[in-house]
Order: C-alpha cells, then sequence, then structure tokens
C-alpha cells in the first residue's frame, strides 16, 4: 500500500472502523471515490475550525 493511500486507510480505520480486506477489496475507481469524499471533508472540518477560532477571538 503505498504511503498516501495508506494514510486514507487509517482515517476510515479510525473514523468507521473499517477492516483491511475492506478497504483491500475496493476497486481504484472506489477507492479514488472515498479519497475524494474524505478531503472534501477534511477541508470542510478545517474550514469550520477556522471560523470558529475567528468567532472565539472576537467576542
Amino acid at each position: 500500500m503505498a504511503g498516501a493511500e495508506f494514510r486514507y486507510y487509517i482515517y476510515t480505520l479510525n473514523e468507521y472502523h473499517w477492516k483491511p480486506h475492506e478497504w483491500a477489496n475496493l476497486s481504484r475507481h472506489e477507492k479514488n471515490l472515498i479519497i475524494a469524499a474524505i478531503d472534501l471533508r477534511v477541508a470542510e472540518e478545517q474550514k469550520q475550525k477556522k471560523k470558529a477560532e475567528r468567532d472565539a477571538k472576537r467576542h
């Protein structure tokens, strides 16, 4: 498993409790879809965190 792909698997393990065979049995297309969804989720979470930090500084 490539380094970047491994990080995404660790994310699915921690967030969704996927077993290694569940990740390994996905096609490349399915993995790419999941990786894109994770990227969107993480980006949104970071955006919300920054917004919360800005709002906390204002008050």
